[in-house]
């Protein structure tokens, strides 16, 4: 792990990666779009709208998942000056936001056929759509500071300050009373959904993941090839001034 900190050799791996990566993401993406419109049965309840679950629950899982990404590489830029990690949660920010973005969509979605309406301010869906002006907050620090390291201080101080509402959205169907269903999945009692259905959730979950890292890693690359040119045009800028001195 010390290793990777070289971008070098970090680019090394991902190069290596990112191909076995990607058929990973296509096999486990197909075989999960299939499993869940094609295979899982309709829910005796919520009738064939229970599918949209399949791309909600998942896309909220990595919405969680992204912020708490960067929470930990905050970390990482303010106590361990580690040298990717501002790096991986400038990268991280627009993929955990478009996710958010895809949950509360479906979400409103889906409530609609089961509250009646597409939206309620109850706790999860408000710390849900905190989440999301978190993470657009996020990205607009990184474009508004133009120098890389004050930037990623001062979007790092931001990231650990918000990451109070990632516990928040988690235990909130548990602390209030919402008209968001309670846990389904992880629970002291286990699954109260039946395996046609958790089976292609997984699956979804699984691939939705994978392509969280694939996309993760394929921006981080960018990021960091984006940063060396702005180092050595910095350099370039700076003998021409000294060349004209």
């Amino acid at each position: 792990m010390i290793s990777l900190a070289n971008p070098t050799r970090f680019l090394s791996l991902v190069g290596a990666v990112v191909p076995w990566l990607t058929a990973v993401v296509v096999i486990l993406l197909g075989t999960g779009l299939y499993l869940s419109f094609f295979v899982a049965p309709p829910d005796y309840q919520q009738g064939e709208t229970v599918r949209i679950m399949f791309i909600h629950v998942p896309a909220a899982w990595l919405a969680l998942f992204g912020y708490s990404l960067i929470a930990i590489a905050a970390l990482g830029t303010l106590i361990w000056r580690h040298p990717l990690a501002d790096v991986a949660a400038k990268t991280a920010a627009p993929i955990g936001a478009t996710f958010t973005f895809i949950a509360l969509v479906t979400g409103s979605l889906w409530g609609k056929p089961m509250w009646g309406t597409y939206w309620v301010w109850d706790a999860r869906l408000t710390s849900m759509l905190v989440l999301f002006l978190l993470y657009l907050g996020l990205i607009a620090l990184w474009q508004a500071i133009e120098e890389p390291g004050r930037a990623g201080r001062a979007a790092a101080i931001l990231a650990l300050v918000g990451v109070i509402n990632v516990p928040i959205i988690k235990f909130s169907v548990d602390w209030w009373n919402t008209l968001h269903q309670p846990a389904s999945v992880f629970r002291p009692g286990g699954p109260t959904i039946d395996p046609s259905l958790l089976t292609p959730l997984f699956v979804m979950a699984a691939a939705f993941t994978a392509l969280f890292v694939l996309l993760h890693l394929i921006a981080m690359r960018a990021e960091i090839l984006r940063r060396r040119v702005r180092a050595l045009q910095q350099t370039q800028v700076a003998r021409a001034a000294m060349a004209e001195a």
